[in-house]
């Protein structure tokens, strides 16, 4: 242990994490600079903060304060000692409605701010797209802003007062009329009036450099205000006062088409003087789909509020009116707005790759000029963008004339770095030509402010050194930013990458086969960090269960960069930090479509797994549940399946089997089906029936041997559809579909017999070349299928989703895999697209449960919503993750994890129930889950459909 850690173990209260996992998680914010800390302290109260700052003093290190590390220009970066604010100073110290203030602590995240103050009527009004992971502190550090700037301002403008520790130790409350200014910083501002009155620019969204104007005496000599946007540099907030606004009653959003860009960014300022509540630009090529736009190849968003839906309606549609268009949308449905707004605010994280999907960075985020030549700005931006043969998407508050945008910056080789500085340099220019700021919004950080010179020329910059010596004369706070920085091009955080593809298994089809371009996908944004999920969302039930970052999406790709980069984690493959990390990743699949830049952590876990494992032993629950569908086939075909269920009702015998096995004690071992369902479709008659379209039923492990009675619901629903079913060969070379017999006795005496199966057992626990074989065999089987037209339907969704997506990207050199994969639907497509005329029966009864984590992410539930509607099953299924996952939550260690998911969304949801509502479940995990908790039972979608039938 080193002396510093020593000491502030001493010193402090709250957690000191000087381990490798603490360092890794936060040697990156949301930028492209890497810096490698020497540990992390979680402060519990101001005292700890001033015991942290002595001990740093003492041994000249430097401090860094985070809050949700989203920062997008790396000044949540630092080679000291971190200060984690979320962990315990995060709450809500009190709100008083009368005053229309609140007081919060520094890590607090702004969206539990607004959930607060919302039963008073009142909200914050900055409202960046991270409102559900950003905090306070975070926001006055930076000065943030958000979609309602034009409305309610920055966040300096929301300050009424703020309890600083300066490095030191000085304790001082900021306020107007130079309240708690340090000793010095009044004279500095008397001997500089003329400079400070003239050499700001006057625009809305100005946040680079020091706001000393704020302190002229004209503007209240407000500390408190010119402390915003100081990025940590000064003193380290503990305490904040902040003013609320009042909140509209109703909203409504139009949405305005324009040709192009430069034409909606000329009419933004115009709607100014109607008092809309957002001016939000964005173009066509940052949107994935213009499905529910108005015409048009840019788009204003521009919101209205009022008391009633009547009043913001009538303002939006003089907005409208207001407007040159190309085309227009007024919208006052609440559901509508989220739906539309969530196009703007995952645009942060879109705007991370390109149309074609090549990679794209910050580094101009967020500049900004007058919102009257914004037109004008974007234009010599594109035209600078072409010189330098760049692509970039921007996007931002064209009511406040900021721009954000990520630009294909090659940062990997030299070349490209050294592009990135000319361009930067370039458009630096450019901004000041205009009238502009360097940031509006996201701060200066490493990204601009050594182009600060440039922006306020060097005198003014040589004052913004002056007052950081009054405030930090030893320079111990967040060093290198604002003032005498760090280059922009240094620090880069890819420069540590291998520039060699790494040895991997996977495809990896969108990076093109390069595990590190995937892991590279995760540039922060933290949008796995959120507390809650809204609608059917998913990601990431894990660290809403802890609340750690570790095991946030996030924190497990930073732990991956580490263990690419070894600097920090050094033993590659077998690092134990990232097989920790990875431990309670639930292979959910939900960061696949709930992060904006679609990190794929359960294929990464995967990957990790099996490089960690190779030529060692395993757990034990990976023999014991990633052999499950060998185990269950050997209980099947030697008929043991009573024995063993009657075996595993003896407590005793059952503990022992569950330690051996690597499994929770906590579980009860699902019993297993005294008849499978291929052997009830072999005593059945064993061939499809009727002499419609022909489907083939794929008989997953569940199904099969667990939960027969889905598969034969299955089979009566869809025949009653008109459909032929038929259940894949089990002879390779001789089966024929449709029939099952054989093509020749010579050909039934040569062929091998086998059963198809998706290999997602050995997928989420690792065992890559298990899988790979099954896959292979599984392929053999269903070659006569793939003959044919016959669509492949599949009950178990994530037996689904790993036919659609792990069997093509493992097997990716094996050309009959997409082939699969392509033909796999589940039970509502297969009813929607083969038997679009039959009408299911009516069952008229509300409905409770969840969307299938692995449906959400993978295979989409729009299907199952309009066979559910047409079945007269009323009510939405909620989101998040039953916390069961497949082995997850049988795995020792995992039980409390995989309860707590199920308490987030799944299990209130079914005690909430109304009376007779049906609990669907399509998912096994799922089912067993509300059984071995809540004591419900789940029904498949099939199974109720069935019934429905009688």
């Amino acid at each position: 242990m080193t002396d510093l850690e020593a000491a502030l173990r001493r010193a402090v209260r709250g957690e000191v994490g000087f381990d490798t996992t603490s360092r890794a998680l936060t040697t990156m914010d949301a930028s492209n600079y890497r810096r490698v800390p020497l540990g992390v302290v979680a402060p519990r109260d101001a005292d700890d903060v001033a015991a942290v700052l002595e001990v740093c003093r003492e041994h000249a290190v430097p401090v860094v304060a985070r809050g949700g590390g989203t920062s997008i220009a790396g000044q949540a970066t630092g080679t000291g000692v971190v200060l984690d604010f979320t962990r315990h100073m995060n709450r809500l110290v009190g709100i008083d409605p009368q005053a229309r203030t609140a007081v919060v602590q520094p890590g607090l995240v702004l969206d539990r701010l607004q959930d607060a103050a919302a039963s008073h009527g009142l909200r914050f009004g900055p409202d960046p797209s991270t409102h559900s992971r950003c905090t306070l502190g975070g926001m006055i550090g930076n000065n943030s802003c958000g979609s309602h700037s034009v409305a309610w301002g920055t966040t300096a403008d929301s300050v009424r007062e703020l309890s600083v520790l300066t490095a030191r130790g000085r304790r001082l409350r900021l306020g107007q009329e130079w309240a708690g200014a340090p000793e010095g910083l009044r004279e500095l501002v008397d001997g500089e009036l003329a400079r400070l009155r003239t050499g700001f620019p006057d625009l809305p969204r100005r946040i680079s450099g020091y706001a000393l104007d704020a302190l002229l005496p004209e503007r209240g000599a407000d500390v408190a205000r010119s402390f915003c946007g100081s990025e940590g540099t000064l003193g380290v907030l503990t305490e904040a006062v902040v003013g609320l606004v009042e909140s509209p009653r109703a909203r409504a959003l139009a949405v305005l088409g324009y040709a192009d860009e430069a034409g909606a960014a000329e009419a933004a300022a115009g709607l100014l003087p109607l008092g809309p509540l957002t001016v939000e630009g964005m173009a066509v090529d940052l949107v994935p789909s213009t499905e529910g736009l108005p015409r048009g190849g840019a788009w204003l968003f521009v919101e209205t509020g009022g008391d009633t839906e009547a009043e913001a309606r009538t303002r939006a549609e003089a907005v409208v009116r207001a407007a040159d268009v190309v085309d227009a949308l007024v919208v006052t449905d609440p559901g509508g707005q989220r739906t539309l707004w969530r196009i703007r605010e995952d645009a942060s994280g879109t705007a991370t790759r390109m149309p074609d999907g090549s990679e794209a960075w910050p580094g101009w985020e967020d500049c900004a000029v007058p919102p009257a030549r914004l037109g004008g700005y974007l234009r010599d931006f594109r035209r600078l963008l072409t010189a330098h043969g760049l692509r970039g998407t921007p996007y931002g508050h064209f009511g406040d004339g900021c721009i954000h945008v990520r630009i294909d910056f090659d940062l990997l080789s030299a070349d490209g770095v050294a592009r990135f500085r000319r361009f930067s340099q370039e458009l630096a220019d450019v901004v000041v030509a205009h009238g502009g700021s360097l940031s509006g919004e996201h701060g200066d950080g490493q990204a601009r402010a050594e182009l600060l010179p440039r922006m306020y020329g060097a005198e003014t910059v040589a004052l913004f050194e002056r007052a950081k010596a009054v405030w930090d004369p030893d320079d111990l706070l967040n060093p290198g930013m604002l003032v005498r920085p760090a280059p922009l091009d240094a620090n880069l955080r890819f420069s540590v990458l291998p520039r060699e593809p790494v040895d991997v298994e996977f495809g990896y089809p969108s990076d093109g086969g390069d595990f590190s371009a995937a892991v590279r996908r995760c540039v922060g944004v933290a949008k796995c960090r959120t507390t809650s999920v809204s609608g059917a969302g998913v990601m990431c039930p894990s660290y809403r269960a802890t609340g750690e970052e570790a095991h946030s999406t996030r924190g497990r790709a930073r732990l991956l960069h580490e263990m690419l980069a070894g600097e920090l984690v050094t033993d590659g493959w077998r690092s134990t930090e990232v097989r920790d990390a990875l431990d309670l990743c639930l292979s959910c699949k939900g960061c696949r479509s709930d992060c904006p830049v679609e990190v794929d952590m359960a294929t990464y876990k995967a990957e990790f797994l099996h490089h960690h494992y190779a030529g060692r032993r395993r757990p034990a629950a990976h023999y014991a549940m990633g052999w499950l569908p060998v185990w269950l086939r050997w209980a099947a075909r030697t008929r043991t399946a009573p024995v063993v269920n009657a075996l595993a009702s003896v407590r005793p015998l059952a503990a022992v089997a569950k330690r051996l096995g690597g499994i929770a004690g906590e579980r009860e071992v699902p019993r297993l089906a005294g008849e499978t369902f291929s052997r009830w479709w072999r005593r059945r008659g064993g061939r499809p029936a009727g002499d419609g379209a022909l489907v083939v039923l794929w008989p997953d492990t569940f199904t099969e041997h667990l939960s027969p009675s889905v598969g034969r619901a299955a089979v009566r629903v869809l025949e009653a559809a008109g459909l032929r079913v038929a259940l894949p060969p089990t002879l390779r070379g001789a089966a024929v579909v449709g029939d099952g017999t054989s093509r020749s006795a010579l050909a039934l005496l040569t062929a091998r017999r086998g059963q198809v199966c998706c290999g997602l057992t050995y997928v989420s626990t690792g065992q890559l070349d298990r899988a790979r074989a099954v896959m292979r065999r599984t392929l053999d089987l269903m070659a006569p299928v793939l003959e044919t037209s016959a669509p492949v339907v599949v009950l178990e969704p994530s037996c689904a989703a790993a036919l659609r997506t792990d069997l093509p990207e493992l097997l990716h050199d094996d050309p009959r895999a997409a082939r699969l994969a392509a033909r796999v639907l589940t039970f509502a497509e297969a009813l929607e697209r083969h038997a679009p005329d039959w009408t299911p029966p009516r069952v008229n009864l509300p409905a409770v449960g969840q969307t299938h984590c692995h449906q959400h992410a993978v295979l989409g539930d729009a299907a199952d919503r309009r066979l559910r509607e047409s079945a007269g099953l009323t009510g939405e299924l909620s989101g998040g993750c039953c916390g069961l996952a497949g082995n997850f939550g049988f795995e020792a260690g995992h039980y409390e994890v995989s309860a707590a998911c199920a308490e987030d969304q799944l299990l209130p949801a079914v005690r909430e129930a109304p009376d007779g509502a049906v609990v669907l479940a399509d998912g096994f995990s799922c089912r067993t889950q509300l059984e071995q908790l809540a004591g419900a039972r789940g029904r498949h979608l099939a199974e109720v459909l069935a019934e429905g039938l009688e």
